[in-house]
């Protein structure tokens, strides 16, 4: 998939600390403790830039939130499948997962004990790895636009998750998408929406997702809700901020829990 993967262009600088390299090896006349001085510095500037988060152990963190530059809530479902385990019980033994990069979260999906899993991929997959082409010859993930009714019978899934795509919608998309989305699912539909200010599809990007992101507040999507007729599911709120306690998890993105239709 053409979408993102981790930046590569985050490292450390030329070692580290080169400078003071040639301070260690030249056989200049400098007092020795210069020498030891330097040695010091460069390893506090190495520990501190480290533990800025550019570093090494800022990089893993900062992988599961970020693709090229560009936040993702996809890479936050993963992060938040032990919650959503804990919060959705048997809910989750059927999962329909929409969103770019839905491969990525299927495959991790169909690892756990008694889940099923399929996904919808929103935009092309012609640069997709050999595990994500193997899941769509399965019929595993599908390729559709989901601005048109989803290619599923009602109840088909017991969870629905998405991610990042309804970002890209205008309202008048999503007076379509968002009602079809809970369609589907017969316990539930959990939503991960980007917070305002997060920075999504770069320009160069557009033409594949048709418009930038449009990151909405919470009070804009408590009120969308309302006029589209979908409650909150309140049960499942408690249990999963209850989980997310327990787990130290603070979501990066927006996580919205829904009642289907019935």
């Amino acid at each position: 998939m053409s979408r993102r993967q981790v930046n590569p262009s985050r490292r450390f600088v030329d070692s580290g600390s080169i400078p003071f390299a040639g301070a260690l090896h030249s056989k200049s006349r400098s007092s020795p403790l210069l020498s030891i001085g330097l040695v010091l510095l460069g390893a506090f500037l190495l520990v501190a830039y480290s533990y800025s988060g550019a570093g090494l152990f800022g990089g893993e963190k900062e992988a599961f939130s970020k693709f090229e530059g560009d936040f993702s809530c996809t890479l936050e479902v993963q992060r938040a499948i032990p919650i959503l385990k804990k919060a959705y019980g048997d809910s989750m033994r059927k999962v329909l997962h929409v969103g770019p990069d839905t491969c990525s979260v299927v495959s991790k999906l169909l690892k756990e004990e008694e889940t099923e899993a399929w996904g919808v991929e929103p935009y092309d997959i012609e640069d997709a790895d050999g595990n994500c082409k193997s899941l769509v010859r399965k019929g595993i993930v599908r390729v559709a636009d989901i601005k048109f009714p989803l290619p599923y019978r009602p109840k088909s899934f017991s969870l629905v998750i998405v991610s990042d795509a309804l970002d890209y919608l205008s309202p008048k998309y999503l007076n379509r998408t968002l009602p079809d989305l809970a369609r589907v699912s017969s316990d539930g539909l959990v939503i991960f929406a980007g917070l305002p200010g997060q920075q999504k599809a770069k320009v160069a990007e557009l033409s594949k997702f048709g418009r930038p992101a449009k990151m909405r507040s919470s009070s804009w999507w408590i009120r969308y809700f309302v006029q589209t007729s979908l409650e909150e599911n309140e049960a499942a709120i408690k249990k999963f901020d209850q989980a997310a306690a327990k787990k130290s998890y603070k979501p990066a993105c927006q996580v919205f829990h829904l009642n289907s239709y019935h």
